[in-house]
């Protein structure tokens, strides 16, 4: 019994979940929820309002209404070091489809397609039944533009290692 509390003290404490999406060009995890002073500065300068308070307070993205645009001003306006503007890409996420898809269920829809500038989601034809949806890992900026138009919920952002 007191190793499940102990356990259980731990985790109230921890910061750290691993489903978490941070602003665009945050440095390590670790290093951003060392670093990160919950100041709401990147959340207020945010055009699109996709940064929200997370848990702990922390700064996490929520793509359920809007994209990231990487207007890089979530990183101009913070006055700590929890960003590396110097990266190439600005985070490493990528879309994935779900079980969910109506796609799955025989029903044509094409609204993440239409949603995505990059052009990253395509649909395989097939004789008899309606296109699927396949996502171009290189072409993904992560943006989450796919995500709020999708009537199922069935688009995901994921971290690739």
């Amino acid at each position: 019994m007191t190793q499940g509390i102990n356990q259980s003290r731990r985790n109230l404490f921890s910061r750290r979940k691993t489903n978490v999406i941070r602003p665009p060009w945050s440095k390590s995890e670790q290093a951003f929820t060392d670093n990160c002073t919950r100041c709401d500065k990147c959340i207020t300068a945010c055009d699109t309002q996709i940064i929200k308070r997370g848990e702990g307070g922390f700064p996490e993205i929520d793509f359920s209404n809007d994209e990231c645009t990487f207007c890089k001003k979530c990183v101009e306006v913070c006055p700590e070091p929890v960003f590396d503007s110097s990266t190439e890409l600005p985070w490493t996420i990528i879309a994935t489809i779900k079980d969910s898809c109506l796609t799955a269920k025989g029903v044509w829809c094409q609204s993440c397609k239409d949603a995505c500038e990059a052009r990253a989601i395509s649909f395989t034809m097939a004789v008899g039944q309606v296109p699927k949806p396949k996502i171009d890992s290189n072409a993904c900026t992560g943006c989450g533009a796919c995500v709020s138009p999708c009537p199922t919920d069935a688009i995901a952002l994921i971290k690739i290692e």
